[in-house]
Parts: structure tokens; sequence; C-alpha cells
């Protein structure tokens, strides 16, 4: 047993590789949680409207040291789907315009794209990222040739949910934001599994959850908007801040500072998740990192040898996920609707619950449509994990041929 699992509430027994959707919360930063609900029913009043601001500036400036932002460009907002429709239901559209996303971006988010497109005239371009991938060139190459001059706002992962691909967005965004377009990364992921430092890569927007791999409570994510895309930016939720500016504060965090009664414990408790993570291994985040990335390449190498299946991309395009094909005795003639499909489970991903105890995500995405499944690694996961998740695929691929 893996002693680091003892931080973590996991259920005795469970193989959970499926950090990538919610993320898992430490004990000790549900217990910051708890404290600062207690606190905050003591005197709602004095906590939610005397305190919030200086409490948020704090937090604020905790996560902007993290992600390498400065503070003034940081909003906290309850996930990255949040800020996604924050920003591009802010964004001013003509008839023809282009929004750009990819066929590998979060459904959610497309959606959103869609949407505003449907509302404004304009129209979503899907940029056709191949996997099998090389490399990560082929991504940029991609992008940039669905781009035309009606382009005014690109989509893009930092981190795929369906395919786990670490996408070049520091590329992306150098190639496209001298054009003129604006580059909004959806790095959902990203916090807590690859450093980050938006000083330098400076999109016009980028979103991160810090549910999953920063393990703070849901409900806490950011969103970070460039000073000079500011002006027309509104929250989701407007509210006061929109016209009751405070003394010493930005428009940009008077509108999403407030956004109606909210339980803001989330954000607040962001600085908790970040100072015990760090304290899970001697070195810190770094090593948490690459403690975390070396563990989903060895855990993709077991599983490719014992399934039977190539890696679809360079490990060089990994982070602490992995998406790998299913063998072709699990592969269905006809696999159904070509993406990640929420509203129900894939009755193998039931069945490794239910029989193996194991918690995995299986998709059915690409055109044509594929079963895919992709494992997680975090501090509290084992080799032995992907061991038994190795057994349980092989033995359901034997019965499928039987």
């Amino acid at each position: 047993m893996n002693p680091l699992r003892e931080h973590w509430l996991l259920e005795d027994g469970l193989a959970f590789l499926n950090h990538g959707s919610f993320g898992a919360c430490p004990r000790v930063v549900m217990d910051e949680q708890s404290r600062l609900r207690a606190e905050m029913e003591r005197n709602p009043v004095r906590f939610l409207w005397r305190e919030i601001g200086d409490r948020l500036d704090a937090a604020r400036a905790e996560l902007a040291r993290f992600i390498g932002a400065d503070a003034e460009e940081l909003a906290l907002v309850a996930n990255a789907t949040t800020a996604v429709n924050s920003v591009l239901r802010s964004f001013e559209l003509q008839p023809g315009d282009e929004i750009l996303v990819t066929d590998h971006g979060y459904n959610a988010c497309n959606n959103v794209a869609a949407e505003c497109a449907r509302r404004s005239g304009a129209k979503v371009i899907t940029a056709r990222i191949p996997l099998p991938i090389a490399g990560p060139e082929q991504a940029v190459t991609a992008i940039v040739a669905a781009v035309t001059p009606r382009t005014r706002l690109v989509l893009v992962d930092h981190i795929t949910s369906p395919t786990a691909l670490v996408l070049p967005v520091a590329e992306i965004v150098r190639e496209l934001e001298p054009r003129g377009i604006a580059v909004f990364v959806d790095g959902a992921h990203a916090p807590g599994m690859l450093p980050l430092d938006l000083r330098t890569l400076r999109p016009s927007f980028y979103t991160g959850n810090l549910h999953k791999w920063v393990c703070a409570p849901r409900g806490a994510g950011f969103i970070f908007v460039r000073r000079d895309r500011q002006a027309g930016v509104h929250p989701a939720v407007i509210s006061h801040g929109y016209n009751t500016p405070r003394e010493g504060r930005s428009l940009f965090h008077d509108e999403f500072d407030w956004q109606g009664t909210l339980d803001v414990t989330a954000w607040l408790t962001v600085p908790a998740a970040i100072r015990s993570c760090a304290r899970l291994l001697p070195g810190g985040w770094p090593a948490l990192m690459q403690h975390n990335h070396d563990l989903a390449v060895a855990a993709r190498r077991l599983l490719c040898e014992r399934i039977g299946v190539e890696p679809p991309c360079p490990e060089t395009m990994l982070g602490s996920m992995a998406t790998l094909p299913l063998p072709a005795a699990l592969q269905e003639k006809n696999s159904g609707e070509p993406r990640a499909v929420i509203a129900r489970f894939d009755p193998l991903q039931s069945a490794l619950l239910e029989q193996y105890r194991i918690e995995v995500p299986v998709v059915r995405w690409g055109t044509p449509a594929r079963r895919w499944f992709r494992i997680s690694a975090h501090a509290y996961n084992s080799p032995d994990d992907y061991e038994r998740l190795a057994d349980a695929l092989a033995a359901a691929a034997k019965s499928a041929r039987c």
C-alpha cells in the first residue's frame, strides 16, 4: 500500500485511476475548508462582506506565485468551463467571424463556442489534430493551417481531456497572437501537472482548474485575462461589481470577486492545497510533478505491453495522464458517437468498477469512433494499481475473443 494514500479519504481497495475527472481532495485541505466554513457561519456578514476582499486578495496572491502570473490578471472562478463561458460570451463577434477549436477539445467548452457562434452569426471551425501523432509540431501545423483571415479567437487545450495530449501552447501563442488572433488556452488539467509561467506564455486568456492536480476542493478554478484584454470581459454571472467599484481594485476584480452569494471557501482553500501538496514529497512541487509524470509513463509502457496496443503519442507529449486504445477484441464494429459522452458509462467502465474495483474512464472518440481508456497518476497511486488494470483488461479481451 502506498503510504501517501493515507493523506486522502479514498475508498479502501479502490484503484482510483481517474484523478483527471474530478481530482481528489486531501484530508488536510478538507479540514481547512471545514474550518473556514465554521468561521463563515459564526458571522456570515463579517466573513462574506467585511473581510472577503482581503481574503480573496491573499488567496489570489498565493495562486499567482504558484502559476507565475500577476495577481492583477487573475480572478477566481468555479471551474474552467465557467471561465470559457465568461470570455466567449463577452467576446464581440460579427457574422462571418470564426472561432477555431480542435477535435480534441473538451465537449463542454466546444459547446460554448457553438452557442456563441449561433447567437452572433459567427462560425466554429474545427482543426483536426491527428492521433496517433508523431510529435507536437503536427498539432501546431494542424491549428495554423485551419486559421483564416476571419479567425478571431482560438480555443485550444493545454492538455486535452479525452486524449491526454500535452499540446505545444507556447508555440501556438507565439504563432497566432502577433497576428491579432486571441488565443484562449484551456488549461483545465495543467496547474499542478505542469510547471506554469503565465508571465512568459502571455496568451490573451488562460484558465485552469484547481480541483484536479492541485487537489483543492471542487469549485476552485481561475481565469487569467491579459491586461489589454480585460476591457469588456465580464463573468458568467453579472452582479454588484458591474457598477459598484471598490477603492484600490480593478473593475476586472470587482466583477469577478462578487458573482452573487457563494460558498467561497473552495477559493480560500487554494493556498492550503498548494502548500499541502508541496509537502508530500521531498523536493516539493517539482518532485511531485516529476513523480506523477514518471508513474504515468511507466504505467503506459506496462499497459501497452500487457494488452498489446501501440502508444498513440510520444512520451514527450504526456503529463500525468495517458490515453490508450482498447485492444482489438474490445473494440466494437460500431462504437457509437465519436466523442466522449458523460451522460452514461461505457459498459466496460462499469464492469471494471463492479468486478475489479478499478475506476478508470472509457470513452468513444475519433472518426470513426473507437473505444479508448485514460489513466491518471497522482501521489496516492502505485504501480500495483496499473497491474490490476492490465490484468482486468487482459481478462476482458480474452473473454471477448472466446
